[in-house]
Order: structure tokens, then sequence, then C-alpha cells
């Protein structure tokens, strides 16, 4: 992946690869599992429109580079064959063509169960059709690289690309932990995962406003290292504002912008 900053492809690679592949955790006893048949994501409050996220990674042994990305993820609500779905894009762009990737993915209104997901990472895409009990390749889809991929499921499970917009969804309250049945779409196996709501802090937003929000953390381990993920989620408007990872000696931030971030997509040729 090449770029501007002098961090090398392989440890840029390696990087990105810690924080997108860390397992956490499986659920443990006395927590709220959050399961597609029980109903307990809050659909309401994912609101429709384009989230903007700055995203930046940390090395303190070079404190001089960062490396930066902007996420542009639009949920929008369809009907198709007489269903509302939510169905969002993804667009993240770095500072090289390598960098960039995308995200298609539609999922139940009523429930949030995935329907479809695809997407495209350093140029290979992959389409799959999601069911309760079973994920495959959408063979009917050109260039797929994952037609031939096939996974049956023992249950129903959410699709774990789209964590930011269930963390909106779901019933946040003091002392909760909360195990969720994601999946990565391709990779691995279905999995319990736990977040906490650790407590709450105030945070500032543009012009200095406050905002009450909710902190959700999650712990793992990867190859015999700690990783911690920390989000914030605004508590009146269930909204995703912030997050600060680390592992390994880095951090990764997210920070989401204001509405008057301008939308790339529309400026982007062929797109």
């Amino acid at each position: 992946m090449r770029s501007l900053s002098p961090i090398s492809a392989a440890l840029t690679a390696a990087l990105v690869t810690l924080f997108f592949s860390a397992q956490p955790r499986r659920a443990l006893a006395q927590v709220d599992t959050i399961r597609l048949k029980d109903h307990r994501l809050n659909t309401a409050t994912l609101k429709p429109g384009m989230r903007q996220y700055l995203v930046y990674f940390q090395m303190p042994k070079s404190p001089k580079t960062l490396r930066y990305w902007l996420w542009l993820r639009d949920t929008k609500i369809e009907t198709r064959n007489g269903e509302k779905v939510f169905v969002t894009t993804q667009h993240w762009y770095g500072s090289d063509t390598m960098s960039y990737r995308t995200g298609y993915s539609v999922n139940r209104v009523k429930d949030f169960s995935p329907v479809y997901h695809s997407e495209t990472v350093g140029g290979k895409l992959g389409a799959y059709n999601w069911d309760a009990d079973k994920i495959k390749g959408a063979d009917t889809v050109t260039l797929n690289t994952k037609k031939d991929f096939a996974l049956n499921f023992t249950e129903a499970n959410f699709n774990w690309n789209l964590d930011i917009e269930t963390f909106e969804m779901l019933p946040l309250a003091a002392g909760k932990t909360f195990a969720i049945n994601f999946y990565d779409a391709g990779f691995g196996k279905p999995e319990y995962i736990i977040y906490k709501v650790t407590g709450s802090e105030v945070i500032s937003t543009l012009d200095n406003q406050k905002v009450d929000c909710w902190k959700l953390v999650n712990e793992a381990e990867h190859n015999g290292q700690k990783s911690v993920e920390t989000f914030w989620i605004s508590k009146k408007n269930h909204e995703f504002l912030k997050e600060e990872d680390s592992f390994g000696g880095m951090y990764r931030y997210k920070v989401k912008m204001p509405g008057a971030a301008a939308n790339l997509l529309q400026r982007f040729a062929g797109r």
C-alpha cells in the first residue's frame, strides 16, 4: 500500500490487519445477548443519511507521521420485493488507490437481518447472498472472487461490517454488557462479541457543544497481544461520534465529521 508516508507497505498492511482481524473474546454468562430472533435492536434509531469519519493511525515510535483515511457510509431506506430494507454503501479513501475500498450491504428494516453484502478490497470483489441459516457467494455477480464460497450457520447473525450502525441501535444503559452475534463475510465463523458499557462521558463537538455519551468497550486478544476498542455513542440521539483503539503500541482514532463536510462522491468520476 503506497502512500506519502515513509511507513513501509508491509508495516501498513500489518497495521490494518491487526486492527481488523483481532478476534474478541467469546461471550460470558449474564450478558444481554443480541440475537436476530429477539428483535432487541431498535432499528428506528438508525437514521438514513451520509456519515463521514476521519480515521487516523498513530504509532508513538514514529512521532512525526500519521496514516489517514476518510470513510463515507451512506444509509438509505428502500423497498425491495415489497419489504423495507436498509441499503448501506461504504467508501474508504486513503492517500493512494490501494487504500480504496467499498462496501454495499442490504438489511431488513424490521430486524437488521443481512440480505446481501459485497465489498471490494485491493481491487478484488467479494459478493454474498446472506440468509438466516447460510451465506453463499453470489454466483450471478460479475467478477465475484467469492462466488464459490459457502458457509452454513447454526443461528442467524449480524453483519460485522456494519458495527457502527449496529451500535447506534443498541439499548445502551449504565452497567449493561452485550454479546452480539457478528459475522465478517467470507472469513472464519460467526462469533458472539462482548461489548461493555463502562460508563459515560461528556465530549465536545462542533462549536464546543457538549454531548453526553455512553462509552462502549470491547477487549480482545490476538497472538497474545491485547487490544481495546472504545466507542462513544450519544445518549440523546444514539449517534456514533468517536472511537479510540489500541493494539501492540499503536492507536487508531475515528471521529465523525460535521454535516458540513463535502460529499466527495458527487465529484469523483467512475465511483
